[in-house]
This record gives C-alpha cells, structure tokens and sequence, in this order.
C-alpha cells in the first residue's frame, strides 16, 4: 500500500527492542507514530489527542508493560478524545484494569491484552508461590543468617510444612493462565483441582485436570486447601477477598494471589494469619504497589515477591510479537488473536435494500 494511505500506528512506550525483523514489516505496512516520554505525561498526552497531534491515528500500540503507561487510566476523560478512526488498542500485560475496557467497546475500539504471552511465566511463578505455603519457604530461605535461626528452623518447621499432594487446589479464574497454574499443579503435585468461574470449562478441558466446577465462591474458599486468585480486577473496584470470605476458609488453609492486588483487602489476610486461619501466604502483587502491607513484611508465614510473575525475557519478546499480530491482523480486516472486550462492541446491522 502507498504511504498516504497507510494505516496511523500510535505507539506509547519504549521502542521494540526484540522482534526487529517483524518490527520492520510493521513499519512498512503501517505509519508508526511514537509520541516522547514528555508527550505521554497526562496533561500533554491529553492536550495532544486533543489537537490531533498525532493524526486521525487507527491502532494504539503499548508493547512493555513498565513504560506506555505514563498518561494514566484509560477513562471517561481520555477515551472520547481517541479519533473515531481507531480500531484497536494492543497492549502488553495480562491485567486490564488501567483501561476501561468497557467504554472502549462502545466507541468501537477492541482491546487486545497479551496475557497469553505470560501463562507459562505466571503459572510457573504462581506454582512456587504454592510450594512457599506449604513448605514454609519463606522461614526456610531466611533462616541460614545464624546459627541459631539455622538451627530452630531446621528443628521446627518439618512438623508445620505438608506435602501439596492429594491437597485441594482451589481456582478463582480459570482463564488461560489459571488453567496452566492447574494444570501444573494437577501433573506435578498430583493435586486435586477444583475452580469456580463466570463461565465454565468445557468437559473435555475439565477432563484434562480432572478439574471439578463449582458453583460459588464461597463453595470454593469452603472446601480448598490452597487458594490461588486468578481472576482479572474488578470494574468496580470491588475486593474478592475481603474478612468475610476469609472466614469462610478452612482453618490452617493457604492464599496465593498473582492477579491484581486491588482484589485483595491486605488487612484481613494478616488478620487470617495471625488467627491460623491462614498457615501460608503467597503474594506477588499488593494493594499498593511498590509499598508492601508491613504486617505482611513481619509474618514468617508470608511470601512476598514485587510483581515479578510474569517477568520473563520470553514473556517480554511475546508481548511485542502478540501486539503487533494483534494491530496487524485487526488493520487488514482479520479477526484479533486475544480480544478482551470484543463481546462488548455492537456491530451495525446490516440494511438490506
């Protein structure tokens, strides 16, 4: 296609440093426009969108997840200045709670995550998580300073750690990455999956793990031994797991959380803890990151690591290449390859004359 023509790439954030041949192709194919660190400061970035500075542009193109960021959330203030022209907003991540996905459907604009590019890295990330509740690894991993922590830990901590096999994994979120943390779990510990979600497996997938459906949450939070919060953020901000549905947890049961920390009231998980409710906690990401609960940070029961899951030299080259495939493919007519909101955006009928 001729340059005047080409479709207006907007791309926020640092430049591709991985996918270069594929890069190259997209930049002949399409009109690449990356706007400065300064321009994507909110303000500006608005003022800019505003002013049409970067054209009546098709696609918005974020390819990291620590830059591309720098104007804000994606809300009812910025959406209705993207051009009508767009079509699709690809971005790194797996997490879409810094768009409001929803009113990005109703202008029309189908929102692409990557979270297939970080399945393998969180769920392997997730699995240690589950290790660290039941085999006490936080203790056993900071107890090597003295001899005299050596030496209580290595007295103690056997009676308090169990072995996850024949132990009840319970799944809030069976998407791709919380189905690949299953899976794992059901081949490598020989654990017993059960998983409530909005929409259910079909029997052939449950067969898989032999993963058992049930209806509620709270069903879920009753009967589990482990609990990994797999699930998306809320629209509304709401926590999934709050006091009350901790109450509900077994005693000596165990949390592990690599979705979203908003989803998770910081407070009541210590309150679980230092009750025994909760023998083991996981979590990589926090209600407010990069500060960590300091009641957390003082619990030897509680692992905590800095959002690091599905951080990966291979989840970053799949963020670039999912983006761009995703752009390309909705830019010449195609089918997106992760659509987050597509079931959102209402297409015109048809007028038959």
């Amino acid at each position: 296609m001729g340059s005047e023509t080409k479709p207006i790439v907007l791309h926020i954030g640092d430049p591709v440093k991985w996918n270069l041949d594929l890069y190259s192709q997209f930049e002949k194919d399409f009109t690449v426009i990356r706007p400065s660190t300064e321009e994507r400061q909110r303000d500006e970035f608005m003022k800019g969108l505003k002013e049409k500075r970067w054209g009546d542009f098709n696609a918005i193109f974020r390819p990291f997840w620590n830059t591309g960021g720098e104007m804000g959330r994606w809300d009812k203030d910025m959406i209705p200045l993207v051009p009508e022209s767009c079509k699709i907003f690809a971005s790194a991540g797996a997490g879409f709670d810094w768009a409001d996905v929803d009113l990005l459907a109703e202008r029309g604009i189908v929102y692409c995550n990557s979270a297939a590019a970080s399945s393998e890295a969180v769920a392997d990330f997730a699995i240690f998580l589950i290790l660290a509740t039941f085999r006490n690894l936080k203790w056993c991993t900071t107890s090597s300073s003295s001899p005299a922590t050596f030496t209580e830990c290595h007295a103690l901590a056997p009676v308090l750690s169990h072995n996850p096999r024949n132990h009840k994994l319970g799944v809030i979120g069976l998407g791709n990455i919380g189905f690949e943390i299953a899976r794992k779990a059901y081949h490598a510990f020989h654990m017993k999956i059960i998983y409530f979600d909005v929409i259910r497996k079909s029997p052939a997938r449950e067969a898989e793990i032999e993963a058992q459906f049930v209806g509620s949450m709270e069903e879920l939070l009753a009967q589990s031994d482990c609990v990994v919060l797999a699930t998306p953020a809320t629209p509304d901000g709401k926590k999934v797991i709050n006091s009350e549905r901790l109450k509900l947890m077994k005693m000596g049961s165990r949390f592990v959380n690599i979705a979203r920390g908003s989803l998770v009231d910081e407070e009541a998980v210590a309150d679980a803890v230092e009750s025994g409710r909760l023998v083991g906690v996981g979590l990589d990401v926090h209600e407010n990151e990069p500060v960590v609960n300091a009641r957390l940070k003082a619990l030897r029961q509680v692992t905590l690591t800095a959002h690091n899951a599905g951080g990966t030299l291979q989840t970053h080259i799949g963020f670039e290449e999912l983006s761009m495939r995703n752009i390309d493919a909705v830019l010449k007519g195609n089918e997106p390859f992760t659509p987050v909101n597509m079931h959102l955006i209402v297409k015109p009928e048809k007028v038959n004359l």
